[in-house]
């Protein structure tokens, strides 16, 4: 990972609807100046009202990650953030039309292969790294979850997820700076247990997600014979999410994280505690 700050060379546009509100949207992804961080812009809103991607802003993590500053929203924000992290992008504008970022494949792929065709752009100024003071953990009596996060020279993760389910079993992910994110964690989908989908629609999510945005799971395998990137591309999908839920805390960690059964409320609730450290 570099030393320096980097923004992106060009701008880069992209629309589709959105996974929960199935609304369409499109958004640009535009450089920005050293110490900018990631930042959000509602062009549809008056004033067009900026939202910095902070998890002292985080508003709801049903199924997905929605930040939001006053009554400017942006919903499912974690497959961009990802990318922008996995990509090494410390400083980024995102416009928008609409509240939901467009989830495309399901998948932080389609960001991913825009951006490396150009490259980076080197803003030759230090990198901001965050130094963890202590250990920090944060668990959820009721679903088992937890995340722990303890100082490090470099950052690194590995989660363990486990749903309970034959299909998938326990699967074991880890990222570290030498990890390829583009091939190896980015291009993963995200998925759902058919199971769950009428009680998910009942409660006015997914209403944009469909065979060609989500792996759907089901007791005999995965709907439709889809094929897997890799056997435990759920596993890796949900290591995706984390790099971009974990990105709220304001920059890069300098900390080790190990998590189980990571997911966006406990994602967010661990980046809150960092950033109420700092």
């Amino acid at each position: 990972m570099s030393a320096t700050q980097h923004t992106l060379k060009k701008t880069y546009s992209f629309s589709g609807k959105g996974l929960h509100t199935g609304t369409y949207a499109s958004i640009k992804l535009m450089p920005a100046p050293v110490n900018h961080g990631i930042v959000f812009q509602r062009e549809d809103l008056t004033g067009k009202p900026l939202v910095p991607a902070l998890a002292e802003n985080v508003t709801n993590t049903a199924r997905s990650t929605t930040i939001s500053k006053k009554d400017a929203s942006v919903v499912t924000i974690e497959h961009l953030m990802s990318a922008l992290t996995g990509l090494g992008v410390d400083n980024a504008l995102i416009e928008m039309d609409n509240t939901e970022i467009p989830i495309l494949d399901g998948s932080a792929r389609p960001f991913i292969d825009a951006i490396l065709k150009d490259g980076t752009l080197d803003q030759e100024v230090p990198r901001v790294y965050i130094d963890i003071p202590r250990a920090v953990e944060i668990k959820d009596q009721k679903s088992g979850s937890w995340v722990r996060i303890e100082p490090a020279e470099a950052p690194s993760i590995d989660i363990t997820v486990d749903f309970n389910s034959d299909i998938l079993g326990v699967q074991k992910v880890h990222w570290d700076e030498e990890t390829d994110y583009a091939r190896e964690i980015g291009i993963c989908r995200t998925f759902v247990f058919y199971r769950e989908i009428e009680a998910l629609i009942r409660n006015n999510l997914i209403k944009g997600g469909d065979v060609d945005n989500a792996i759907i799971i089901t007791d005999e395998g995965y709907l439709g014979g889809k094929k897997l990137h890799f056997p435990d591309e759920c596993g890796r999908h949900k290591m995706l999410d984390l790099l971009g839920d974990m990105r709220l805390a304001g920059g890069w960690l300098n900390a080790k994280i190990t998590a189980y059964k990571p997911g966006h409320t406990i994602n967010t609730k661990a980046a809150k505690a960092l950033r109420a450290l700092l």
